[in-house]
């Protein structure tokens, strides 16, 4: 069998992921996205004639964000990355 074309994660995959990677131990977690908004002229034809108003939103930042309660988005830290003993 070949190497995978597409390995996808769901929001909770990827905050386990940085809560380990950023040696995380308590509080509860969730994904955190910024978005950005761009206005322009887009061509969608052959010719300048084919232009339109076009919007972009890219996506600037993901971050893990800091909850105060647990809900069905967030990741308990103390659970997925409890701290080793000594």
């Amino acid at each position: 069998m070949g190497e995978p074309q597409l390995i996808a994660f769901t929001n909770k995959e990827i905050v386990r992921a940085l809560l380990k990677y950023h040696n995380i131990h308590e509080g509860i977690w969730s994904l955190s996205v910024q978005f950005g908004l761009k206005a322009g002229m887009s061509k969608v034809g052959p010719s300048e004639e084919d232009m339109v108003p076009t919007v972009i939103i890219p996506l600037l930042k993901f971050a893990i964000q800091r909850h105060d309660k647990d809900t069905p988005f967030t990741v308990n830290a103390s659970e997925v990355n409890p701290p080793s003993e000594p």
